[in-house]
């Protein structure tokens, strides 16, 4: 493989805790050397030498919540399609959720996802399984088997698990498996409205949902791990009221991490406007003062990571009365973009930022990737923070088009991004 050398780049790398202007140098696919001293090793022979003056290099994003199609609604998205559109937008690994047409949960299928993603993917595709059958809550699946075949999460994808004896039991076998369990919390009956329950539902005669029926099972879920002493994440978060139930856990000592999606820390619940159903989202969007909890959350280190809840519906799903559309929206081609607006607004330090959506994520699921290290592999984005663009749904490469952000101004524009030293992307 030849080598490539990124010159003069700002390099952010929060596996190190550093901000510095310096040299990467990436070599048979992985990082030879990143920082100010970097240089000093002289320039490997026949490199691209590429001077990246007033640019930034970064560890590739980690997204640790993707759903696809595929299989069985190749129309929305495919495992490729999914991963030209995360290259575009700087993530080199994903993990993929398995609510799937059928559901991810048997070695088979682990092994399909592997298999389609090496034969069809530009970027890393790490498998998560279903914590019971079929995502129907009652019977667990084969955590070992499903980790021996390469799932790195059990999860119920966008369903909450309602028995309690499931859930300890899910946990208690997680934990002597080695497995994170991530779980979306949404009470059924409490949580069957279709945005944040307000004064804005009411003007709308739309059915609310209250941050309680967030916040009820991950309580829940917070006691169960206390008892079982296992690794809980919280898949995501979009409540003041969450976060203290979080920050109260990890306080206690316990193993407890959480997400938030990129949608509910830039978006609320004014965004809806007139029943646009692009708007329409699990959890929804809150109101500012959530929204203000959460970015707080966010800096403080209470929520870990953020993720892009990437989620493709079609128009069929979509262009329906606000209650009765498909809940969900694509993300990954914003995701970094979206976040960046907390860092040109003062409110997240750039070095946290990029911790949340590559290093922390990386480490709690154990992922390669998420660092500028040497010796590790080379998954790297090179952006321009102030470059201004515009979201065309014409440019989208997702197979639909779902996003929150049409026509939104965005201030940071991916250049290129790196897997394993090899280009998937460039602007």
């Amino acid at each position: 493989m030849t080598a490539t050398v990124f010159a003069n780049a700002r390099i952010i790398d929060p596996s190190r805790q550093l901000d510095a202007v310096g040299t990467v140098i990436v070599k048979d696919g992985v990082i030879a050397a990143a920082g100010p001293e970097a240089l000093n090793q002289g320039v490997p022979e026949g490199a691209e030498v590429i001077d990246a003056t007033g640019k930034t290099v970064i560890p590739g994003l980690v997204d640790a919540r993707v759903f696809c199609g595929e299989p069985g609604a190749e129309h929305r998205e495919t495992i490729a399609s999914a991963s030209r559109a995360a290259a575009a937008g700087g993530v080199t690994s994903f993990i993929m959720m398995p609510d799937t047409h059928p559901v991810i949960d048997d070695v088979a299928l682990v092994e399909f996802v592997r298999r389609t993603a090496s034969a069809t993917a530009c970027v890393n595709v790490f498998p998560a399984a279903a914590i019971t059958k079929g995502l129907e809550g009652a019977e667990l699946s084969e955590f070992g088997l499903l980790r021996d075949a390469g799932a790195v999460m059990l999860t119920e994808g966008r369903r909450t698990l309602a028995s309690n004896t499931v859930m300890r039991r899910a946990l208690t076998y997680a934990r002597d498996m080695g497995l994170v369990i991530s779980h979306a919390t949404q009470d059924r009956e409490l949580g069957s409205g279709v945005m944040n329950e307000g004064l804005l539902a009411s003007w709308l005669g739309l059915p609310g949902i209250p941050r309680e029926a967030e916040a009820i099972p991950l309580m829940r879920d917070l006691m169960l791990a206390r008892l079982t002493r296992s690794r809980y994440h919280a898949a995501e978060l979009s409540t003041g009221m969450s976060a203290d139930l979080v920050a109260r856990a990890k306080d206690e000592g316990l193993a407890v991490t959480a997400g938030v999606s990129i949608n509910n820390l830039c978006l609320n619940e004014n965004d809806v406007g007139e029943y646009r159903t692009f708007f329409r989202l699990v959890p929804p969007l809150r109101s500012e003062d959530d929204r203000v909890a959460v970015v707080e959350a966010l800096k403080t280190g209470t929520i870990d990571i953020i993720v892009s809840s990437h989620d493709p519906q079609d128009v069929d799903t979509k262009r329906l009365p606000f209650s009765e559309a498909a809940a969900g929206a694509i993300g990954l081609e914003t995701l970094l973009a979206a976040a960046l607006r907390l860092y040109h607004s003062g409110d997240v330090p750039l070095l946290r930022l990029i911790e949340a959506l590559s290093t922390r994520p990386a480490q709690i699921f154990g992922l390669s990737g998420g660092t500028l290290r040497p010796g590790a592999s080379a998954d790297l984005v090179l952006v321009d923070l102030e470059e201004p663009w515009v979201v065309r749904k014409s440019d989208i490469r997702s197979l639909s088009k779902n996003t929150t952000f049409e026509d939104a101004r965005m201030q940071g524009w991916v250049l290129q991004t790196v897997v394993a030293g090899r280009k998937v992307f460039s602007a």
